[in-house]
């Protein structure tokens, strides 16, 4: 299975990974799955840590990438077909997240799981996410 984690679920891996599901923990140590981190998760660590919104202290938001990759995880690039058609997802709520939109629309489209706990996003199974939490 190919998992893609979600901004939350990144962080809370490498800071505080008690605060992922049992399920999403599990699914994490699992050889059989590859874990991916979407640069437009590295994107949203970065455009938040700018304005103030996020920090960890002691760790800059350009360690990231290096942090996932040193975890074992594979950088997933965001593919031009993806970003161009980014648009076409439905909305079944009110949500705007661009990052999380992003990141629904890649795991559609290239058949990830995404990891997840986020409560909006099981209105998007219907139109073929797939969701470990």
């Amino acid at each position: 299975m190919k998992l893609l984690l979600d901004t939350c679920c990144f962080l809370w891996a490498l800071h505080e990974p008690a605060l992922l599901s049992a399920s999403a923990r599990k699914a994490l140590k699992d050889p059989a799955c590859s874990v991916h981190v979407s640069v437009v998760t590295f994107w949203e660590i970065g455009l938040k840590a700018g304005l103030g919104k996020l920090s960890f202290e002691g760790v800059s938001p350009e360690e990231y990438p290096d942090f996932a990759t040193e975890s074992g995880w594979l950088v997933h690039s965001l593919l031009p077909a993806t970003a161009s058609s980014a648009g076409r997802l439905p909305r079944p709520t009110d949500h705007r997240d661009p990052f999380d939109r992003l990141l629904i629309w890649t795991a559609i489209n290239e058949d990830f799981t995404l990891v997840s706990g986020d409560d909006q996003f099981p209105a998007y199974t219907v139109h073929g996410l797939k969701i470990c939490w």
